[in-house]
């Protein structure tokens, strides 16, 4: 079956940085757009980026462009989200999933979901 477990979350000050892994497994992981996620406490889930089977293309939401990069390494079924210049509104916790097909931005249009990894930033 379909499993994604992301890892990498953690306490880090506003300025730092963390980069975060997706682990995938239980299909053919070079196949599949990949995307994270984000949910901060009493918010919506929100779309953070995104990056397309070899990584050609990426997109990125305007409130993380220039600050995290998406990336993966197909040989290792892994996706990963390296933030920079953490701020504290950066504080939600991050989920992968898997693109079913659709919309990119949208979260409906992912059928696969990480349990999701805490990240909180402190001022």
């Amino acid at each position: 079956q379909v499993q994604l477990v992301e890892s990498g979350g953690g306490l880090v000050q506003a300025g730092g940085s963390l980069r975060l892994s997706c682990v995938a497994s239980g299909y053919t992981f070079s196949n599949y757009l990949m995307g994270w996620f984000r949910q901060a406490p009493g918010k919506e889930r929100e779309f953070v980026a995104n990056i397309n089977w070899n990584g050609g293309n990426r997109y990125y939401a305007d409130s993380v462009q220039g600050r995290f990069t998406i990336s993966r390494d197909n040989a290792k079924n892994t996706t990963y989200l390296q933030m920079n210049s953490l701020k504290p509104e950066d504080t939600a916790v991050y989920y992968c999933a898997r693109f079913g097909g659709g919309d990119y931005y949208y979260e409906k249009d992912y059928d696969y979901w990480g349990q999701g990894t805490q990240v909180t930033v402190s001022s």
